[in-house]
């Protein structure tokens, strides 16, 4: 017999600075990503990203509903994820800000399938949007990649609104 949920009328929504204190706790990977609208260049930074399937291969981003990259990801359909490497906390900040020059003096070139990749990333995915669900300040995007390449080197890691370095055990 499966258990029956009863709503418990006593719980309150956690209030957003407690979540933040609590969820810096979580290490995560730090990426660019970047799409390309009417001929004009997008780009956020952005943590909030997780491989979801194998077969076939899919990730997950969410974007805040406010962002104009994803604004510009909702109109394209297609984007990037541009995983960055140790030393690349100026980039990570750069992208994290507003403004129309993130670009400005940054590598890049234009992959296969006509998204913006930053030469210098760890490693790159360019991806196909085939679902996107609106959830509270953000837009979960559902993608296939179609393409991704890496080359040897570490990841760059944010922890409790900090950028740095993973260290691993033998």
């Amino acid at each position: 017999m499966a258990a029956e949920h009863h709503p418990d009328n006593r719980l309150q929504p956690l209030a957003p600075q407690a979540f933040r204190d609590v969820i810096g706790h979580f290490a995560s990977g730090v990426t660019i990503i970047t799409t390309s609208l009417d001929g004009k260049l997008y780009g956020t930074t952005a943590s909030a990203v997780s491989s979801l399937s194998l077969d076939p291969p899919m990730l997950l981003v969410a974007m805040n509903r406010a962002s104009a990259t994803g604004q510009a990801l909702l109109r394209s359909g297609a984007f990037a994820v541009n995983i960055l490497g140790e030393g690349h906390d100026a980039l990570a900040r750069r992208f994290a800000g507003k403004g129309d020059d993130k670009f400005d003096g940054v590598a890049v070139t234009v992959g296969d399938h006509d998204q913006p990749l930053l030469v210098d990333a760890l490693a790159q995915l360019v991806c196909r949007v085939t679902q996107q669900v609106e959830a509270a300040t953000h837009v979960v995007f559902f993608a296939e990649v179609h393409e991704a390449t890496a080359r040897p080197g570490a990841p760059l890691a944010y922890y409790r609104g900090k950028f740095g370095r993973l260290a691993f055990d033998d």
